[in-house]
């Protein structure tokens, strides 16, 4: 006799705005097609995300279990973003390495790493690795970091 094998639970990983979860692509096709009510999500996750600043991009993990149950992780905002956010800028440089489009200064590196070291998968890293890292996205966008 063979077991049935056990189906698996399914992960999506969204970026939606803080606050403005709602049924429309991609939120609804993503769920719906798995079965999952796409307004029980945005409800919840408009709940949890109602103290961030509106229009902020969330990236989101949704687990769907077999049993079309769901949970959820909300991440903090891309780092492009908040560094786009800190230089006042809208968008990176075309040609990032030769244009400089914004600046930002090493005490805005070090509230982005602060924030950032809040993720479960950087949890483990020391503030000063992730400020490295967020120097170099900075320069991968075209955003200088002043002293």
């Amino acid at each position: 006799m063979s077991k049935k094998p056990q189906a698996a639970e399914v992960l999506i990983r969204l970026l939606v705005s803080a606050g403005k979860a709602s049924p429309s692509p991609p939120v609804g096709p993503a769920l719906g097609a798995r079965g999952v009510k796409s307004m029980d999500f945005c409800k919840q996750f408009n709940d949890k995300t109602k103290h961030i600043v509106p229009e902020t991009p969330m990236p989101t993990v949704i687990t769907i279990k077999p049993d079309r149950t769901f949970t959820f992780v909300v991440k903090t905002p891309p780092t492009t973003f908040l560094l786009k956010r800190a230089a006042g800028i809208a968008k990176g440089a075309s040609t990032p390495g030769t244009e400089v489009v914004g600046s930002v200064t090493l005490k805005h590196v070090y509230e982005i790493a602060k924030l950032k070291q809040q993720d479960n998968n950087l949890k483990h890293l020391s503030l000063e690795s992730i400020c490295g890292s967020i120097i170099g996205v900075a320069k991968s966008v075209g955003i200088e970091v002043v002293h």
